[in-house]
């Protein structure tokens, strides 16, 4: 959000007593009317509040004025292919220029008054789980809630305690949280799925088509299922999946000018091998006239390389201090243009807590981050920039579903596809007690509720791109040269990309400086 239109808003609220939250102020920017949208506020906020938050501006402005995603798709089905990787509108990869210290340097080209940035879905200054039973039965409830009510429309769902009820041979259909994948002796497949009333198994037979989707399911993942009762009607014979998925019609919105964003991830200041020449070139470029529409910087975690988080790490360390890691982090990010609009959440080596969802830095953090006004969210966010949704995740639980998952449909080498797996199945860490953490909450920040325009990952320091359904799937690579752990696990990183969307077109480019 410009700072000019921000000031103005705290500004005019100021002038009638009032302060107001920074993410309440970002609202009100992002509504359509501004002007209109303080009134509405005012007009319903409590007498004795003083300060404004932004749940009073939630509940004040109707979401249709907000700059926000309107997207309320249709399901789409259940086993088909994703669209391939080949496209004639593929991404132009070019070579960054080094210009930020000569004639070539230009402001951004459109007026900053032309933005908008608004934030949905950030788990910040919202955690309440305490890590009793209870806390895990509410997270896990609202996933099958949500998740649910996307399948129920193309089934004619029953609960299972009302199919346990019917009589064998009648058909039936099943939404519910898979608890079990098992082979049976004969090579066929058993399926537990569980819903709020019950449990109830589901067979699938090797011999059918639908077998082959077997092997893309996860647990703790909702899925629907329809076939027909064994004899006795102890066990569903399944002829049908579905995933609750992004429809195969899904159209992405656009911005209504030619506005470009850097989606970049994985800085890893502090380590060794964090490639400052890289970097260095990137930032010269963002200051040239080639790159004046590029408007936004969204970075999806790890600022910083972390202390303790593998094994023998202090001896690949270049800053031992995480304090002065992230003051380092500024120091570079303060050679990106002063008049873009920066957007940092975290990832699992930065100093935030490791469980899923992540909150944004805490205060000591973003004040040392403070450079350029940087915004800052949870891990992960949904944020919606001129009317474009890009949900930004840092990306941990890719290592599980590429572990899980055979190789042809998820792998490092093509990062893409474990997040098409992701789109598919409309949450970002579906699999509970693996290797990802998973903080039980109130609700389930992790779920894709809305689909998004760009999914933005980063983690597994690959580039990767594709489209899945028309979402744009991008895995931006990373600014650290292989580490030795990285030499260990066989993972050799892509260094130095910054992939650039056109937000009025979608198309994908990607600078290379390394």
């Amino acid at each position: 959000m410009p700072r000019s239109s921000s000031v103005r808003i705290v500004t005019e609220l100021a002038s009638r007593g009032y302060n107001a939250e920074r993410e309440a102020v970002t609202l009100i920017a992002g509504a359509n009317d501004p002007e209109r949208a303080i009134e509405r506020v005012i007009e319903s906020v409590p007498d004795d509040a003083l300060t404004l938050s932004a749940e009073h501006v939630r509940r004040s402005i109707d979401t249709n004025d907000a700059t926000t995603a309107t997207h309320n798709p249709s399901v789409s089905g259940g086993d088909h292919d994703m669209q391939p990787e080949t496209d004639p509108t593929a991404p132009v990869e070019t070579k960054g220029s080094h210009g930020g210290n000569d004639d070539t340097q230009s402001e951004r080209s459109a007026d900053p008054e032309l933005r908008s940035l608004a934030i949905a879905g950030d788990i910040t200054g919202r955690s309440t789980g305490t890590g009793e039973y209870a806390d895990f039965v509410r997270t896990f409830r609202d996933r099958y809630e949500r998740l649910s009510k996307l399948l129920r429309s193309r089934i004619n769902h029953r609960p299972t305690e009302a199919v346990e009820a019917m009589a064998g041979g009648s058909d039936a259909a099943i939404v519910g949280m898979i608890s079990d994948i098992r082979s049976t002796a004969n090579g066929h497949w058993l399926v537990e799925l569980e819903d709020t009333t019950g449990t109830f198994p589901c067979l699938i037979m090797k011999d059918r088509d639908l077998a082959s989707v077997v092997d893309e399911l996860l647990l703790d993942e909702v899925i629907a299922v329809e076939g027909t009762l064994a004899g006795d009607g102890g066990i569903l014979f399944v002829d049908d999946l579905h995933f609750p998925d992004v429809p195969r019609t899904y159209t992405p919105s656009t911005a209504d000018r030619h506005v470009r964003a850097a989606l970049i991830s994985d800085v890893h200041v502090g380590s060794q091998e964090f490639a400052a020449d890289a970097w260095s070139a990137f930032a010269d470029w963002l200051h040239t006239e080639e790159a004046s529409a590029v408007e936004y910087l969204l970075v999806a975690g790890d600022m910083v390389e972390g202390v303790g988080v593998y094994p023998n790490q202090d001896e690949e360390l270049d800053i031992v201090d995480i304090y002065e890691q992230y003051e380092q982090f500024a120091e570079y990010l303060k050679e990106v243009p002063g008049d873009m609009e920066i957007l940092l959440i975290p990832g699992n080596h930065d100093a935030v807590r490791l469980a899923e969802p992540q909150p944004g830095f805490d205060d000591d953090l973003r004040e040392i981050m403070d450079v350029h006004d940087a915004r800052i969210s949870g891990n992960p966010s949904t944020v919606t920039i001129e009317g474009v949704s890009i949900l930004m995740y840092h990306g941990v639980s890719l290592d599980e579903v590429i572990a899980e998952l055979p190789e042809e449909k998820a792998s490092y080498d093509e990062p893409h596809k474990p997040m098409y797996q992701l789109l598919k199945k409309r949450h970002v860490a579906p699999q509970y007690g693996g290797h990802t953490r998973i903080a039980p909450e109130e609700r389930d920040y992790l779920v894709m509720e809305e689909v998004p325009d760009i999914f933005h990952t980063g983690h597994v320091h690959k580039l990767g791109y594709g489209k899945y359904h028309n979402v744009l799937a991008l895995n931006s690579g990373c600014w650290q040269e292989q580490t030795s752990f990285q030499q260990s696990v066989n993972i050799d990183p892509d260094v130095g990309y910054a992939p650039i969307v056109d937000l009025d077109t979608l198309d994908l480019t990607i600078q290379k400086f390394y």
